[in-house]
């Protein structure tokens, strides 16, 4: 069943579990995706990101997504990831995204909250939700690119001012994730997630969550995580099973049983996942 993002994080921020957000590109990853959470009984989000949106075009993204969550028997919210234009929000909105993310984590704070109340103003006038950025996730994802030396943690007192200024519905931090594929194991700042959940009380987001260990993610929604964001690590099942059924099959050339396994071994990583993050069962 389609539905907002607020009401699968409100659920998740009262019952002290989280959801996981999961990058979409195409047909196959988003059967993947609904395949898990029908298995393992999961609210999900779907999301695409500005450049995924502009592989597969916004037709067919929000088409395909909107489909797969009105068929599924658990809730869905189809979601933008990381929305730094604001004509693309507006876009994604009118196309029936149900939740939105506005990312302007590289201006000031001033700056930051104007944007995402603009955001906010006409998303809420519809029913939509709203998840922004506070502080800077290092890594790279698709055209966003933050230098480790500019990757800055958030503010605990920055993040309340914005909390109550904004009226956000959830709010990403950097607490010493990244995007990408880990150089070496990343160090969270724990303490920063429990006194930002504590001082804001509302749904708080974990970007760059691939490759964290399951007992850190488990420890970061002890202490109030409630959305985890993945790709790479769905992208990497993808890719793993293709090249291992390319290796035994090499004369083969019908995409559907090239894509087959690739779609089974993105579930079952998908699956796993919301086990770890306590989804499970929830929806």
């Amino acid at each position: 069943m389609l539905v907002t993002g607020s009401e699968i994080l409100q659920d998740a921020h009262k019952n002290g579990y989280a959801v996981g957000a999961f990058n979409i590109n195409n047909m196959e990853i988003i059967q993947a995706i609904i395949e898990a959470a029908e298995e393992t009984k999961s609210p999900v989000i779907l999301q695409a990101s500005q450049g995924g949106i502009k592989y597969a075009g916004i037709e067919y993204i929000s088409a395909l997504a909107k489909v797969a969550a009105e068929k599924a028997t658990v809730p869905v919210a189809v979601h933008l990831d990381h929305g730094t234009d604001f004509d693309q929000v507006v876009k994604c909105i009118r196309y029936g995204f149900t939740s939105v993310m506005v990312d302007a984590s590289k201006y000031p704070l001033e700056e930051n909250i104007a944007m995402t109340n603009k955001v906010i103003e006409i998303a809420h006038a519809v029913g939509v939700s709203v998840e922004a950025e506070l502080g800077k996730i290092g890594g790279t994802e698709d055209h966003i690119k933050v230098d480790e030396r500019d990757a800055t943690m958030t503010n605990v007192d920055e993040a309340v001012r914005f909390v109550e200024e904004t009226g956000v519905d959830s709010l990403a931090i950097a607490v010493g994730t990244a995007h990408g594929v880990y150089k070496g194991k990343p160090e969270l700042d724990f303490d920063r997630i429990k006194a930002i959940k504590e001082k804001t009380n509302i749904p708080l987001v974990l970007h760059g969550s691939s490759g964290v260990a399951y007992e850190d993610l488990e420890k970061a929604v002890s202490l109030g995580i409630n959305k985890i964001n993945i790709d790479t690590d769905v992208r990497m099942a993808f890719a793993d099973a293709i090249k291992d059924f390319l290796k035994d099959n090499m004369d083969e050339i019908d995409p559907r049983k090239i894509l087959k396994p690739a779609r089974a071994n993105m579930s079952k990583v998908v699956a796993e996942k919301m086990r770890v993050f306590g989804s499970a069962g929830r929806a």
